[in-house]
């Protein structure tokens, strides 16, 4: 169980069982039993206060991260694990949810088919067919990666907007 908390911590991002198994040569089963033990241990732990640090399920990764409470005390000194070229995308995903990938692809281009994919893979957005398309949400773990304390959209459309009109606002002084 050492093995594979040793691998998750190491990782600094969400990965996967047959990923873990080729760092640790350790087996499914062996690697599959171990997460689930470590879940509920650091879930035990955070709830008698004893740890900030959670193993958690980011679609079919895994991560170790910070408790959602404790996010916003290490996230000044933690490097941004979220490529950037990801951020626009899923900001438009984010503000104008559920969005149809066929709707984001004029607004980002062909680019949106890949940058969806890294982003499910994140476990930041969730897709479910729709025709010939696809039809894009984030998930919770998107807003406990980047600390929203709201999955209601409305007003996360208005801090959106409230950041961005900051941004621009320094961009012209």
């Amino acid at each position: 169980m050492r093995i594979v908390e040793a691998a998750l911590f190491s990782a600094g991002r969400p990965v996967s069982v047959e990923e873990i198994c080729d760092a640790t040569n350790l087996g499914k089963k062996e690697v599959t039993k171990a997460i689930s033990s470590l879940i509920e241990e650091y879930k035990s732990r955070g709830e008698k206060g004893e740890t900030p640090i959670e193993v958690s399920k980011a679609g079919e990764k895994y991560a170790m991260q910070l408790r959602a409470e404790y996010a916003e005390y290490g996230k000044k000194l933690s490097g941004m694990e979220v490529p950037k070229k990801l951020l626009k995308t899923v900001s438009l995903i984010v503000y104008y949810q559920p969005v149809a990938q066929s709707e984001l692809k004029n607004m980002v281009g062909s680019v949106v088919y890949d940058h969806v994919k890294e982003l499910e893979e994140l476990g930041f957005i969730k897709s479910k067919k729709h025709g010939r398309t696809k039809i894009l949400e984030a998930t919770s773990y998107f807003y406990e990666y980047f600390g929203f304390e709201t999955t209601d959209r409305e007003k996360i459309k208005e801090y959106l907007k409230e950041k961005i009109k900051r941004i621009k606002d320094r961009a012209n002084l």
